[in-house]
């Protein structure tokens, strides 16, 4: 029976957090396996922001870029393949791909990011990452002082809206349908000069992903070139099911300060442990989580 090759840690995901504790580990002569699928979440996204050096740097420029420099290491190894099966017995984890290879280790780092999930309304995933969007703190400087639109109800509309007068004044919301937001919000917004309009909307017309008008199901048409929204988002495999990791209420898998999850030598990183979805903060939690899987070896408990 062929005995798969064995690595002292295996990282599933080769967007920016997985490449950063790559980085830490090789930087600390570990060998490591990167397995990547190729398809990161902010794929469609047409520039990065808030990221120091790298400001208005495509998303794709920043991965090029890092995982040139991370696999100048010569104990990393990258890997273009889906990890679709995990198991950890007698301290070692045994990864599974698409292509049917089995790889194991001594440690494993889930830095797989999390799948948006599209709203069923025609144009949405089109604009995605490009005109209807998530973070001012990615976005807003671009955007600011346009027509902006909020595609929210209830206390998360109310939150934005507030939040969102810093860059643009010219605020409606949408709540794709009755409001549930209270009387005190509807009195507070409407002093503010904030419309909020009720209609269900039927499809967002647009350019190549660049938003230019909502239409709604009665026939009306509203001119907006940005919209703030919300997808849903979830993990992208169920490998952190198999591997009996305790997940938080959001979905996401749950870790502490050193992004050690509740399994042994089972370590998380960047969007699939936090709603706080930025390559600084991606970059950040992958390097705790590549000191932390060094300081494991060297310190065993």
């Amino acid at each position: 029976m062929h005995t798969p090759q064995h690595y002292d840690a295996i990282i599933i995901g080769g967007s920016y957090s997985g490449l950063s504790a790559a980085m830490a580990l090789g930087r600390s002569l570990k060998t490591v396996l990167l397995i990547d699928s190729g398809e990161p979440c902010n794929r469609q996204t047409p520039h990065s922001h808030n990221f120091l050096t790298q400001d208005g740097s495509t998303p794709a420029h920043i991965s090029q870029l890092s995982k040139q420099q991370v696999l100048n290491y010569p104990t990393i190894t990258w890997l273009d393949d889906r990890a679709i099966r995990g198991q950890h017995e007698d301290q070692v984890f045994r990864i599974r791909t698409a292509s049917g290879h089995d790889y194991t280790s001594s440690k494993l780092l889930l830095a797989m990011g999390v799948k948006d999930q599209m709203l069923p309304i025609p144009g949405f995933a089109d604009c995605w990452g490009i005109s209807i969007i998530h973070c001012p703190f990615c976005h807003g400087y671009e955007v600011k002082n346009q027509p902006t639109g909020i595609l929210a109800n209830g206390d998360r509309a109310a939150f934005m809206a507030q939040l969102l007068a810093n860059w643009t004044t010219d605020l409606r919301i949408l709540t794709n349908g009755p409001s549930t937001l209270t009387i005190e919000q509807h009195a507070t917004l409407a002093q503010a000069g904030i419309a909020v309009i009720e209609e269900h909307i039927s499809a967002f017309e647009h350019r190549d992903g660049q938003l230019h008008s909502v239409q709604y199901q009665n026939g009306d048409n509203l001119p907006l070139p940005v919209l703030y929204a919300h997808a849903p988002n979830a993990l992208p495999t169920d490998l952190a099911v198999q591997l009996s990791c305790t997940l938080t209420d959001e979905g996401l898998i749950l870790v502490d300060s050193m992004q050690q999850t509740n399994i042994p030598g089972l370590y998380a990183s960047g969007d699939c442990t936090t709603p706080l979805r930025s390559v600084a903060n991606a970059v950040a939690s992958g390097q705790m989580a590549g000191v932390a899987i060094l300081k494991s070896f060297q310190f065993p408990e």
